[in-house]
């Protein structure tokens, strides 16, 4: 098979991913808190009574941030418009690794296809197939690539491709170049470390005019009795005492099994990638007794940042890939039973949980396999349909909603640039955020902002008072004067709140109101 076609399937299957299946979200998670930075990095004017946009910090040890805004100048389009295709690429690139790492083939699509349907690991709250834009997600398809281009003896493109990563997100790209640098040593392929220490010095110059004096004391500091407390409240994925123990020990069940699917496929063929998966995957299980000695009774401020446990994705990924290998090495030796055994299993990890319908999903998946010959891809192909329809797996709510836009809109065309908006009586909702970037007003507070208290210790104690002061303590139409006095300037409500003269706005779902009395006389 010509390159031009090896690029083109992968792009094919890159897009199936995006619009089918495990699909994409925006503005559900990280990117509402990415974007905001954007767009005040962009326009200093732009949000800038938020809290969240004002965490330039937060981009700094990334280039992130560099290459959306130069992408964004370059094309005329939208922030969300280029890291999608970003996303995109890096998945592309993502799904040409996994080839490269079975050995193309008929076996590297299968395994391609198969392990882009993607996991959720639900300890550290990560998936082997991120949805979002975020720098995660296009540095975790980058390593996948460079470990199938290593496995290729292609050592300097593996290095170049993974330096890549380091740039978009270090906590995902180096535990890899430590599996790397020793594959690096036997071989003795020093060169292919140069482009680390590249990226290290373009991080290091990026990171020297972003961050603020004292910001990257959290690197040597401890956790207080108060940050311990809050991030076990509002980020307690990190916090492993918290997980209940099915976690754990399904975490280790998972490095098991893809432990015993290499040991069953233990032919030179796969030497190299089991350095890399079973490496990483063995990474990850050491960072649950790391984390725990190192934050739990260290309390080392990095940890939270880092969140080394997020590792825990390549056992998955190793499963998926192991399963899917000896599946097609015992359908060439025709032994259907085993081979039908194993395709089950690597099609379990995206229909999980399970139930009666997606265990005959998983089965008949498993199955048609194996039945499937040489034609196997296709019936991989088949499950991208099969395992959202006939199994009913919705991996996001469909949080967009023509209300939310309309609210959006309104606000961008008709309240001052500078306007401080709350959303008192939303809870734990995602909306407020939503908001935030698409009407691009400043939000006083909202839980999924909540989150940045991993980061930085003097926004933990700002969002946790603003917090307490507004949505913790419920709504009620005394606040109003409290609101203003904050520097709220509107309050959004649930149409269950009305209050006893006209809002500003309203549709279905949202009204709002200005804090200001000498307003609402008018």
């Amino acid at each position: 098979m010509s390159r031009i076609a090896t690029a083109a399937i992968c792009l094919a299957i890159a897009l199936l991913t995006y619009f089918q299946f495990p699909g994409h979200t925006w503005l559900q998670q990280d990117t509402q808190i990415y974007t905001p930075i954007l767009e005040h990095q962009s326009d200093p004017t732009v949000l800038a009574n938020d809290p969240i946009a004002m965490q330039r910090a937060h981009v700094a040890f990334t280039v992130y941030d560099e290459t959306a805004r130069l992408l964004r100048t370059m094309t005329g389009s939208t922030f969300h418009t280029v890291v999608a295709l970003e996303q995109i690429a890096a998945r592309a690139l993502g799904i040409w690794g996994l080839f490269l790492l079975a050995g193309g083939g008929t076996t590297g699509w299968l395994v391609a296809l198969i392990c882009s349907l993607g996991a959720y690991i639900a300890g550290p709250a990560v998936l082997t197939m991120e949805y979002e834009p975020s720098p995660r997600a296009i540095a975790l398809p980058l390593v996948i690539c460079a470990m199938g281009l290593a496995t290729n003896a292609r050592f300097m493109a593996a290095g170049i491709i993974a330096a890549i990563a380091v740039l978009y997100h270090p906590p995902t790209a180096l535990p890899f170049w430590a599996v790397f640098a020793a594959v690096v040593a036997v071989q003795r392929r020093w060169v292919a470390l140069i482009p680390l220490g590249v990226a290290a010095g373009i991080l290091a110059g990026s990171a020297s005019f972003e961050t603020e004096p004292g910001q990257t004391s959290a690197l040597f500091s401890r956790l207080t009795p108060l940050d311990e407390q809050l991030q076990r409240m509002r980020a307690n994925y990190a916090w492993i005492s918290a997980w209940p123990a099915s976690r754990i020990i399904s975490s280790i069940a998972v490095f098991a099994g893809a432990v015993v699917t290499f040991w069953r496929n233990r032919v030179e063929s796969l030497k190299e990638p089991r350095w890399f998966l079973l490496g990483l995957a063995a990474l990850g299980i050491a960072s649950m007794p790391l984390s725990w000695l190192l934050l739990e009774q260290g309390k080392w401020a990095l940890l939270p940042q880092a969140q080394p446990m997020r590792l825990l994705l390549f056992g998955s990924l190793a499963l998926q890939f192991g399963a899917t290998v000896a599946g097609a090495a015992a359908l060439h030796k025709n032994r259907r039973l085993e081979s039908a055994g194993w395709f089950v299993l690597a099609y379990l990890l995206p229909l999980t949980p399970l139930d009666w319908r997606r265990a005959a999903v998983c089965l008949a998946l498993g199955a048609g396999t194996t039945l499937a010959g040489r034609f196997a891809p296709a019936v991989a192909l088949v499950a991208f349909l099969a395992i959202p329809i006939a199994g009913g797996v919705q991996n996001y709510p469909h949080l967009h909603t023509p209300e939310l836009e309309q609210l959006s809109n309104w606000a961008s065309s008709s309240t001052p640039k500078d306007a401080v908006f709350l959303f008192p009586d939303s809870g734990r909702s995602l909306d407020p955020g939503l908001f935030r970037t698409e009407a691009l007003r400043a939000i006083y507070v909202d839980w999924k902002g909540g989150g940045q208290i991993n980061f930085f210790r003097d926004f933990a104690g700002l969002w946790w008072s603003r917090w307490q002061e507004t949505n913790a303590r419920g709504f009620t139409p005394a606040d109003l004067p409290r609101y203003e006095a904050l520097g709220i300037t509107y309050v959004v409500l649930h149409p269950s709140h009305r209050l006893p003269f006209p809002p500003l706005f309203e549709n279905a779902r949202y009204l709002v109101y200005t804090a200001s009395p000498a307003l609402q006389s008018r």
